[in-house]
């Protein structure tokens, strides 16, 4: 009889600075590298994401933040699918020159990708972003007019019949802070990220689908000594090719306390009882999913050199974990667990057995 797939939850806490996964897509490697181990990796958008850069990736599912801490606690699961239809909301604050650098984004995935989007909507109001830096140097954010934001991605639901949903806000341009200077140099927090956590957090937990976003923002000024991990967002005009790629192979949420039509047989289902290992930065092990699966039988996998802002270990939360120096060494750890092997065996000693008294 085979064995069930072997399951991966790749975790980079989005607005908190990790050195690996807190830029433009940097983690999208590690991905790739986990991705020929697992049968199946889970991972969410801003570790896929990499502005006009994506790589397609078979067994890996996109999932957002909020629908991810459903689905760790068991009351979502994820059905798999071919392609969504993918519907785009863009905030009425988009200037008209940037509008059409992001629609005609859209049409060249279309064209050159074959992904399938239905018409898009505008919302009733400029939904005005509101940047924000915690004591922490964590970055959120606020959004003026929820409301409007709901109504565009409620009418794009029901009358364009999007299966997934981007959405395109306007993000003010900063250039000249600090903050963004050191993201440049691949030193800092990205400015954007908490904010753009917030809007696809309000949509996903509010219509139960799929949801990532896109901010829109003018060209930055020439900076001859960019940092590489930050390259992939000064290449044009839009990040929304790597969010409509996402959003087309993304799966659609079930959840379990709703009556369901047209659902997957429950065995054709990822649950979060499937889920054997989760990496995760050592210094961010505070988030929801983490926190649900660590009272799980999966192994939970702690990478020492992936720094950030945060100082929330597994120690201090009373979850074991494997620690590691590396996404080398998680590599590894991986390698063993889903063969079957003792960690303990691959060492120079191995304690004798104990009588339990």
């Amino acid at each position: 009889m085979s064995q069930r797939p072997y399951t991966v939850l790749l975790l980079v806490p989005t607005g908190i600075g990790a050195a690996i996964g807190g830029y433009a897509g940097d983690a999208l490697p590690v991905a790739r590298a986990v991705a020929q181990v697992a049968d199946c990796l889970i991972t969410h958008p801003n570790v896929l994401n990499g502005a006009q850069l994506y790589w397609p990736l078979s067994n890996a599912l996109y999932v957002e933040g909020y629908g991810l801490d459903q689905f760790a606690a068991g009351c979502w699961d994820l059905q798999p699918v071919r392609q969504n239809q993918v519907g785009m909301v863009l905030d009425q604050g988009i200037e008209p020159e940037l509008r059409v650098r992001q629609l005609q984004a859209a049409d060249a995935v279309r064209a050159t990708l074959g992904l399938h989007l239905t018409d898009y909507v505008v919302t009733d109001a400029p939904l005005g972003v509101e940047l924000r830096t915690a004591r922490s140097g964590a970055t959120w954010g606020t959004i003026q007019r929820p409301d409007s934001l709901l109504r565009a991605v409620e009418k794009v639901i029901t009358q364009c019949k999007a299966e997934a949903v981007a959405v395109v806000v306007r993000f003010p341009d900063d250039t000249d802070s600090d903050l963004l200077q050191h993201y440049r140099q691949g030193q800092g927090v990205d400015p954007l990220a908490g904010a753009e956590a917030v809007i696809s957090h309000l949509v996903v937990r509010t219509f139960h689908i799929p949801c990532a976003h896109a901010p829109a923002l003018l060209p930055l000024p020439l900076e001859p000594h960019l940092s590489p991990r930050s390259a992939a967002e000064e290449l044009g005009y839009t990040f929304l090719p790597c969010v409509l790629v996402g959003l087309s192979r993304t799966p659609q949420f079930v959840v379990r306390s709703e009556p369901q039509s047209g659902v997957a047989p429950r065995s054709h289902l990822i649950t979060a009882e499937d889920v054997d290992a989760v990496i995760v930065p050592e210094t961010a092990c505070g988030g929801s999913a983490l926190l649900s699966l660590s009272q799980s039988q999966s192994t939970i996998i702690a990478v020492g050199d992936n720094r950030t802002r945060m100082q929330v270990s597994p120690e201090m939360l009373g979850i074991r974990a494997v620690r590691v120096n590396s996404y080398l060494e998680a590599l590894g750890v991986l390698v063993a667990d889903r063969a079957g092997i003792s960690l303990d065996a691959l060492t120079a000693s191995i304690s004798t057995l104990r009588q339990q008294l």
